[in-house]
């Protein structure tokens, strides 16, 4: 939430709360459904912790449900393996953790459920876990808790491989995956579903979301969405022509706003503008790039009052071929000095020297990212360019 926290350190802290209220809001809804127990398939966690603070919080969540009779079922994730995580609170007796070194079983012997499963011990594994989980157990409902990529899902990182058909080899009723941040239903005979994670994380992340709520029958297994986050991200893209004015670009925006803010229902959304395309508006985009971030800002709280500007990006062109910069009288043409001046190789190592220099000062966590100024080097030198074309070209 760097980018967010920049702006408006109040909306941020919006953002941030959202994910542990985000739990609190399952465990209520659990209690009040009076759910029989709770699967949680891998990444509890984000990473090693700093302190005990987070640790704490979700013993208090699993202490509710403990109270209320409900226990919980977990297994450990890339992000929160064995080796990654090495702190620890303990977790009331509610709460069962699938083994890390083998495949592993739960039985609840008066609902007649098995649940199997096994936890990562380091980030990366690269082995098929699944083929290993046991047969199903005859006259049981059998329950696969697995952390995992199957087949393939990007942008999300290929652990724990493995195709449908493995799943269904083991003969389950249903299978609980972890991993992925989206909501899919993979398969329904068995069903093979991805909740997806209970509140979005950033502008990658948008839309609803939330856990899975599975009622099993005689002879039938359903399942519903319950959506838990209490904010959202949101994008919002623009394609422009030439004969776009700023009028019409902000109405654009608005509306798509408004498009947003329908879907939030009411909660705070961050929203990432992108506009594309030819603009005759192209160099005054470059040149007056904060106040277009501020219309646009003001746009989006036309259409609600609870959106926030997340990140506006502007890939256009003029439609035009490139036009000679500079005093044309004196035959001067900046881009092709620019072209000829350096091969860029140079001027590209001093702007990463000058990134890791910012990078080292940034708040916490931001220099681990490998764009800690959210673009890349190259980006950020191309935009300097387009900076120093458009003042020229509008005599500034």
């Amino acid at each position: 939430m760097l980018g967010l926290a920049s702006k408006d350190a109040d909306v941020a802290a919006q953002f941030i709360e959202a994910t542990r209220n985000a739990l609190s809001t399952l465990v209520n809804r659990a209690i009040d459904l009076a759910v029989d127990f709770i699967v949680i398939a891998g990444d509890i966690y984000d990473g090693d912790w700093k302190d005990n603070k987070i640790g704490l919080f979700f013993n208090r969540e699993m202490a509710r449900l403990q109270r209320a009779g409900i226990p919980v079922y977990l297994l450990r994730g890339n992000h929160d393996a064995v080796s990654v995580v090495t702190k620890t609170i303990t977790l009331p007796d509610n709460v069962f953790e699938f083994p890390t070194n083998r495949p592993g079983t739960f039985r609840i012997d008066r609902l007649k459920v098995a649940l199997h499963g096994q936890g990562f011990v380091e980030r990366s594994a690269t082995e098929n876990l699944a083929i290993g989980y046991p047969r199903r157990e005859q006259g049981w409902f059998n329950i696969g808790v697995l952390h995992t990529s199957l087949s393939g899902r990007e942008p999300h990182a290929p652990y724990a491989p493995c195709s449908v058909d493995d799943l269904r080899s083991r003969g389950y009723d249903y299978w609980a995956l972890g991993h992925v941040h989206q909501f899919e239903e993979v398969s329904a005979d068995p069903p093979v579903i991805f909740p997806g994670n209970l509140q979005g994380r950033s502008v990658r992340e948008v839309g609803a979301k939330g856990a899975v709520l599975v009622t099993v029958g005689d002879s039938h297994v359903e399942y519903e969405r319950i959506i838990v986050d209490g904010a959202r991200f949101c994008e919002v893209k623009a394609m422009l022509e030439p004969h776009h004015s700023m009028i019409d670009i902000l109405q654009m925006v608005e509306r798509a706003g408004r498009t947003c803010a329908d879907e939030g229902e009411g909660r705070p959304l961050a929203v990432r503008v992108r506009l594309s395309g030819h603009s005759e508006l192209q160099s005054n985009f470059v040149v007056n790039r904060h106040q277009w971030r501020d219309e646009i800002q003001a746009s989006l709280h036309r259409a609600h009052e609870n959106i926030w500007l997340e990140k506006l990006e502007v890939r256009l062109s003029t439609g035009l071929q490139d036009k000679p910069s500079g005093d044309a009288h004196a035959g001067l043409d900046l881009r092709e000095l620019v072209k000829l001046s350096d091969d860029g190789k140079e001027l590209l190592l001093e702007a990463q020297a000058l990134i890791s220099s910012i990078a080292v000062k940034l708040p916490g966590g931001a220099a681990a990212d490998e764009s800690p100024l959210e673009v890349s080097a190259e980006a950020l030198l191309e935009e300097a360019k387009q900076l120093l074309f458009a003042r020229t070209e509008m005599g500034l």
